[in-house]
């Protein structure tokens, strides 16, 4: 399995294998399955993304009972852990300093 590097944006939903402009807040190795996985999480939270947007004009449920936005926060912790697992040492620090697992060991 040949691994490949690709730089990623989780916010914009950006994977590449040439870095420009803003797509590289993250660098990782991974092989084309891996890259296909983490494509899918990242169309799902965009899925959720829409789908909270507009579940939002709905002003009667709170956040908490939100499914959309439940399921992107999920989304979302699982395309960290992703990428934390195929992150080159910067990639990994700057995810570990984000805080986002708190006291769990990756």
């Amino acid at each position: 399995m040949n691994k490949k590097k690709y730089y990623i944006n989780l916010t914009s939903g950006e994977i590449s294998q040439i870095p420009f402009e803003n797509n590289a807040n993250f660098v990782i190795n991974a092989t084309d399955d891996e890259v296909r996985l983490l494509r899918a999480k990242l169309d799902n939270m965009y899925e959720e993304d829409i789908n909270s947007f507009f579940r939002a004009h709905v002003p009667i449920m709170p956040y908490q009972q939100n499914n959309p936005n439940a399921s992107y926060d999920s989304e979302l912790m699982e395309a960290y852990e992703m990428v934390y697992h195929l992150g080159d040492e910067e990639t990994k620090s700057n995810i570990s300093q984000m805080g986002l697992f708190g006291e769990r060991h990756m």
